[in-house]
């Protein structure tokens, strides 16, 4: 199923193979709108990492945060070719101060040493877990 001009929902779905709930498609729906913003925005594909992650998958194969925004539909973990995670931050929140971005939001948004994190949580959290 086509999300967007750039995601599926297979890009989406939980490693596990379990299947993904209606209320979290719908999740998935939107933040899949982000992404593409991002993609056209910086004129590279995105690479999906993780985005849908069970309950069980989350907390017991992954050792996810309990509260973790995956398990809602809800977070991608990204990687754009020739971008670092800092880099990729650096981008979102230069598109989330630029007014001609009408509706693009990322509400949540931490770097790793080898992703960034994005999720569309309905407040702002903003971390840095590289070591």
């Amino acid at each position: 199923m086509k999300l967007t001009n750039n995601f599926s929902k297979s890009e989406f779905e939980c490693k596990s193979g379990e299947e993904m709930p209606l209320d979290v498609l719908e999740n998935v729906k939107l933040l899949a709108i982000q992404l593409q913003k991002i993609r056209e925005y910086v004129g590279k594909p995105i690479r999906i990492n993780s985005a849908y992650r069970s309950p069980d998958y989350n907390d017991n194969i992954v050792k996810g945060s309990k509260k973790s925004q995956h398990k809602l539909g809800k977070a991608a973990d990204i990687t754009i070719d020739t971008f670092t995670p800092d880099e990729v931050v650096s981008i979102i929140e230069n598109m989330l101060t630029n007014e001609m971005l009408g509706g693009f939001y990322i509400g949540g948004l931490g770097s790793y040493n080898t992703f960034t994190h994005v999720d569309i949580r309905d407040k702002k959290a903003r971390w840095n877990f590289k070591k």
